[in-house]
């Protein structure tokens, strides 16, 4: 199993193979675009008291834990903003994806990958979803030694034993993951965050949502459209997730689109001076493959006796880094210590740049944590040994480098200390206003193909397509995908069908 693999916006990391399905728990979309009931209105109604902060100005909404129960527990929801520089449109309202990432703090950089001219007439606000970092309570799982020991992890799916030995370790997280959270660990599921997204619509006294989400935010703005198809107004989904898919779907596809950008650039690399994968391109990506089978059977020394470099955390480093080219230069330094001099230092310090991981040992954000309790909550995987087995073999056959990290994904969720909520029914968003999906066609974390599949879910998707590497386009590609995403925002004009970039 994939111990990494979130999806996140052009600045942050990236998606899991735990993720809403369609052979969840579904619940149906009510029929929300109307005004609230009577039992919400107080959250709908509620004035956000903005203060300057660190990240421009930053405010604080209260939402219900659970929507069926208005009147029971509430949970707090984070907020910065950064003002329109002209003449407002509205609130445009940022999700950097994971699931986990943090909005308020991906404002900062969102700043630099959204336009000017976007900003001159757009509220750019970040939000932290429920139980994400700013918000209160935020997921709490383990410390930082303990999530050393997990991120680590190598487990043993070759016998019984070795899988039962995974659940069990996962058990025993989910565990301290409701102990430390309390109540919310169970309501942290995505349809109950899109609720949430028009609680703040309207608190920040938008008719419409404005929304700009990238990867899992995808899902979330998805699940928005479906929940609140009156509501909607200028929806970006960059780097799609078609939340249709089932788990051992969306992992055979995650590990069909790792294995094509590790290609790429092992391609990319060759073609270099400096490059430490020999051969031809299959030579090289047979090499990685030999290396990962090295740091399981061997770990690699970093300098720290405490943390050798797992094939689990060499894989982490080695996917971060696929997320966008300008990061391909960090790959081939890692690959190069770790092949040609026993190292894993370089590629230790990538990993730990995606989990958040200071170098005193503590964990910066809780993404991890939120990452895998907002899968569980979503949708949960087989669990049968026999049907992760055999599911294994079909993902190593099509994905012959990286496939086997993908595998085995039902043994994070099977004992999770609370139920499973589920997604939707119904992704079509009839009523919708047109909503601008965008794909780039070697994404490795969402791959395109999942962007043409939300197209023609949403009854009224529009697809961008951006002909290239890495995961998103907006912010990290070319002019004509900012050209396309910004006619849609200010103008609401979508683009040719067909329209490629």
């Amino acid at each position: 199993m994939a111990l990494v693999v979130a999806g996140c916006s052009p600045t942050t990391k990236h998606q899991s193979s735990v993720q809403t399905t369609a052979g969840s728990a579904a619940t149906s979309a009510p029929d929300a675009s109307s005004a609230p009931d009577a039992d919400l209105e107080r959250f709908y109604s509620q004035r956000l008291e903005w203060e300057d902060c660190d990240a421009g100005e930053c405010a604080t909404a209260v939402v219900p834990v659970d929507y069926a129960d208005p009147g029971g527990e509430t949970t707090s929801l984070a907020l910065a903003r950064s003002r329109a520089s002209g003449d407002r449109i509205g609130s445009l309202l940022l999700n950097p994806g994971g699931p986990g990432g943090s909005g308020l703090d991906f404002l900062a950089s969102a700043r630099d990958t959204v336009s000017d001219d976007v900003q001159e007439r757009y509220d750019l606000v970040g939000f932290d979803p429920r139980g994400v970092q700013h918000s209160e309570p935020a997921i709490a799982c383990y410390d930082g030694p303990q999530m050393d020991e997990l991120t680590a992890f190598d487990a043993d799916y070759s016998t019984p034993e070795g899988v039962q030995a995974a659940i069990d370790r996962y058990a025993d997280f989910s565990q301290a993951c409701l102990e430390r959270t309390g109540p919310l660990l169970g309501h942290v599921d995505t349809v109950s965050a899109a609720r949430d997204l028009d609680v703040l619509r309207a608190a920040l006294g938008d008719d419409r949502l404005h929304y700009l989400g990238y990867s899992y935010g995808t899902q979330l703005g998805a699940t928005y459209a479906a929940l609140f198809p009156g509501n909607v107004g200028r929806l970006v989904l960059d780097g799609a997730i078609d939340p249709t898919l089932t788990p051992e779907q969306s992992a055979l596809e995650q590990a069909v689109g790792f294995e094509n950008a590790l290609r790429a650039y092992v391609t990319d690399c060759q073609a270099g001076a400096s490059c430490p994968l020999g051969g031809g391109v299959d030579d090289g990506m047979q090499q990685v493959r030999r290396l990962l089978d090295r740091a399981r059977s061997a770990p690699l020394d970093t300098g720290d006796d405490d943390r050798p470099l797992t094939q689990a955390l060499a894989f982490t480093g080695i996917a971060v880094t696929l997320y966008s080219e300008s990061y391909w230069s960090y790959l081939t330094s890692g690959l190069r210590a770790a092949i040609q001099d026993d190292d894993g230092s370089v590629l230790l310090t990538l990993s730990d740049a995606y989990y958040n991981r200071s170098s005193d040992g503590t964990y910066s954000a809780n993404q991890t944590e939120a990452f895998w309790s907002i899968g569980c909550a979503d949708g949960r995987p087989t669990a049968d040994p026999d049907e992760m087995a055999a599911e294994a073999e079909r993902i190593v056959a099509a994905a012959p480098t990286v496939g086997s990290l993908f595998t085995y994904g039902g043994v994070l969720c099977a004992q999770w200390a609370v139920p499973e909520v589920g997604g939707l029914d119904d992704y079509s968003a009839t009523g919708a206003a047109p909503i601008l999906v965008v794909g780039t066609t070697n994404d490795p974390a969402t791959p395109y193909e999942q962007a043409v599949a939300l197209t023609s879910i949403l009854d009224s998707g529009v697809l961008l397509t951006y002909e290239g590497e890495g995961h998103t386009a907006y912010g990290r590609s070319n002019d004509c995908v900012t050209e396309n995403v910004d006619a849609y925002l200010l103008d609401g004009e979508v683009p040719a069908e067909g329209t490629r970039c």
